[in-house]
């Protein structure tokens, strides 16, 4: 069959045989599947989007940071309504981290346009390390670098629309730490509490990074996750 086209050609690209769109799914409760907008790198930006602004206090600089995460809405008022990250800025009276800033906001944008799963971000960020060594926040969490307080940032955003569950531990899990926590406290010989809630003997935590890990019948058990040692 032989297409005449009339009007100028302004952009192509080459639709791989695994790209094709399946004719043969039929469409869920008589929707067209046709008009669900899915995220994707050349969707237009609006020119109104929601978004959060999240500050960031760290003993590393006198300065605080401020993140700011847009959200588009997908599908508005339907039932496959959607809402993702579509861009993110960072602002701070400190320049000194002004360019990887610049860049680190430029590509998380980027991914966030792209579409598909965005949460590796949250773990790419948090394994950045700062050879000047970390801090803790309060409540005796761990941050290894300031790269890493913005991935906490995005994790804990991603969490409020619904992108990420709440780790949340189950009914066994809450009893077990539970008992751990009165068990040491009726073994600990003096007052071993630091404001975080959490022995001050305590160490840190690889899965939770939060200073909550004890030494209990030989095996070290983490307060705050459940956490343990001994499997």
């Amino acid at each position: 069959m032989t297409i005449k086209i009339d009007k100028k050609i302004t952009e192509y690209y080459v639709v791989k045989e695994s790209a094709k769109p399946d004719t043969t799914a039929q469409p869920a409760d008589g929707d067209k599947l046709d008009n669900v907008v899915q995220m994707h790198e050349k969707l237009e930006r609006p020119p109104i989007l929601q978004g959060s602004t999240y500050k960031i206090k760290t003993p590393l600089s006198e300065h605080a940071l401020y993140v700011t995460i847009n959200d588009i809405i997908l599908n508005p008022d339907t039932e496959h309504e959607l809402r993702r990250p579509f861009e993110v800025f960072i602002n701070s009276k400190n320049m000194d981290h002004f360019q990887w800033i610049v860049a680190l906001t430029l590509i998380m944008s980027a991914v966030f346009r792209k579409g598909g799963d965005v949460t590796f971000l949250v773990e790419e960020l948090r394994s950045v390390f700062d050879p000047h060594g970390g801090y803790f926040k309060k409540g005796g969490k761990f941050m290894p670098s300031l790269v890493a307080e913005i991935g906490d940032v995005l994790e804990n955003h991603l969490r409020m629309i619904g992108i990420l569950k709440n780790p949340e531990p189950d009914e066994h899990q809450e009893k077990y730490i539970k008992d751990k926590a009165e068990e040491y406290g009726r073994k600990a010989a003096v007052a071993d509490t630091s404001a975080s809630g959490y022995p001050e003997s305590a160490e840190l935590c690889k899965k939770c990074l939060t200073k909550a890990m004890i030494m209990l019948d030989g095996c070290l058990t983490c307060l705050n996750c459940g956490e343990s040692r001994c499997g």
